[in-house]
């Protein structure tokens, strides 16, 4: 039996454009072979779908996707794709819909499989839009009985029997796991450990692609009865393989990619999904001759092209004149356009009208950065695009920012990098081209905001202290007082078991 894998990259509510992807990756599995075809969980409507599945005009119209999807690859192998399905009730102020696995064959729609189990960690709040589904039963194609559940599913979570144990009891000779699983660190082993768990022949088909906070890697695979891989598709991109699950099988050795690879491609695909399928045409960022901006500059010009790149260097009588030189090497070396606008104009005009106001504390320190966040905007309201934020997670953990000021910025790209975590990509980018000069990479870190200014962090102690805290859902003093600030800041993308943002939804009130 040959089984076709595809990964697609959806855009939610894009239905036309999401049944194109699919009609185009089942004719390139159809012409490999393939007996059938499985695609991702919600490829179809698109993934995360949210509180847009409230909307009544949506089902029907993704069910009229599916009946598309179906006629327009009628004559070819099944497929199983994700889609939606009513469930059998609705509760009060609920869509009343399952996330379902659906089958298509001869122009055919039939619910083949509807998700059990309904996440309520971290980002996830699947209860809210769907209802559980009850149990399946395997089906069978090409003469082979076919488990059909979800990626969650496989996780028995202590429970007695999970929905792959029911299946394999009921005669499933195989599983077929449909994942919208997002991208963390280590998750690729956590997924295989979980697929190798019932023991069967398995075939794995993650999304891919980037959806506002989440980043989906991909990744799919396909694993024999004793749970080696024997395909795995691309990470961060559309793919399609076929395995003849008949032949004789070649294990993959999985590969040794350093983790600054595998988090360089997430956060690029991140911030190139975001743009693009936002309809933008142009990404800023304020290039400070700092660390932070830098590896934001290079991550965003290997996601849209340098020609759709711009930065802006805003030197105050504070800079070191070596920031603002550096910064033009490296948009040079970038190729990125590149500006300079002397913010001591401005900050004369606001000394003068505020007077007083500007005395004692960090008032003078915050006004600089929102009069840098002035020009920015600016820059973006007059050209058009996106303000990329620069501000990483340990000074986001701290509030080392002014709100309106540097924490300005529709999109966070490093949001989710403690400091060490950002100077250990930015060098693994020097290894592969050296684009970042030195002066950026050895400084002292240091907003510049008053004469002689370093941040008041031993970040190498302090980052993996207060992430620990983070990732643990705990909190501190210094946590509690900035909590307000990370309300209002730009969406973050999500790398991290627990990013700043929905999966961390402290409340600012409280004692």
């Amino acid at each position: 039996m040959k089984i076709g894998v595809a990964q697609t990259n959806p855009t939610i509510g894009d239905l036309e454009g999401n049944v194109e992807q699919c009609v185009a990756a089942i004719a390139t599995a159809q012409h490999a072979g393939a007996d059938l075809v499985v695609l991702p969980e919600l490829a179809l409507p698109g993934c995360p779908p949210r509180d847009i599945l409230f909307d009544p005009s949506f089902p029907p119209a993704v069910a009229a996707a599916t009946a598309d999807l179906a006629q327009r690859t009628r004559g070819g192998p099944p497929i199983v794709v994700g889609a939606l399905m009513p469930a059998n009730r609705r509760p009060p102020h609920h869509p009343g819909l399952t996330n379902a696995a659906v089958l298509l064959e001869d122009g055919a729609v039939r619910l083949v499989a509807a998700k059990r189990i309904l996440l309520t960690h971290d980002v996830f709040a699947e209860p809210r839009w769907f209802a559980p589904g009850p149990p399946s039963a395997p089906i069978t194609v090409a003469g082979q009985r076919l488990g059909i559940l979800f990626g969650d599913d496989l996780d028995d979570d202590g429970r007695a029997v999970s929905p792959a144990t029911e299946l394999i009891a009921a005669g499933a000779e195989a599983l077929i796991c449909l994942a919208a699983a997002p991208y963390r660190r280590g998750i690729l082993d956590e997924r295989l450990v979980a697929a190798r768990r019932p023991g069967r022949p398995l075939v794995y088909a993650n999304l891919c692609g980037g959806s506002d906070e989440l980043i989906y890697d991909g990744r799919s695979f396909v694993l024999d009865g004793a749970g080696a891989v024997i395909e795995q598709l691309a990470g961060f991109a559309p793919d399609v393989r076929v395995v003849d699950w008949d032949a004789p099988q070649t294990r993959l050795a999985r590969d040794a990619d350093r983790w600054e690879s595998e988090l360089f491609s997430a956060l690029v695909l991140g911030v190139r999904d975001f743009v693009q399928k936002n309809g933008l045409e142009r990404a800023w960022l304020g290039l400070s001759g700092g660390i932070d901006s830098a590896l934001v500059a290079v991550i965003a010009t290997e996601a849209l092209g340098p020609e759709h790149v711009s930065a802006v260097a805003i030197p105050s009588r504070y800079t070191d004149p070596c920031s603002t030189t550096s910064a033009r090497e490296l948009a040079a070396r970038l190729g990125i356009t590149f500006h300079v606008a002397e913010l001591d104009r401005l900050h004369a005009a606001a000394e003068e009208a505020l007077g007083d106001l500007l005395i004692g504390g960090t008032t003078a320190e915050n006004v600089q950065a929102r009069l840098r966040a002035l020009i920015l905007m600016s820059f973006v309201n007059h050209h058009g695009g996106v303000l990329l934020n620069t501000s990483n997670k340990t000074e986001l953990a701290f509030g080392y920012g002014t709100l309106y000021g540097d924490l300005a910025g529709m999109l966070s790209p490093i949001g989710d990098l403690t400091k060490p975590d950002v100077y250990a990509l930015a060098r693994w980018v020097n290894e592969r081209r050296r684009v970042i000069p030195d002066f950026i990479l050895d400084r002292p870190p240091s907003a510049e905001l008053k004469p002689d200014q370093v941040d008041p962090f031993d970040y190498p102690v302090v980052s993996p202290a207060i992430e620990r805290l983070v990732q643990e859902d705990r909190s501190n003093p210094i946590l509690r007082r900035t909590e307000y600030k990370r309300w209002q800041g730009g969406m973050i993308l999500k790398v991290s078991g627990r990013a700043f943002g929905r999966g961390r939804q402290m409340p600012i009130t409280r004692r």
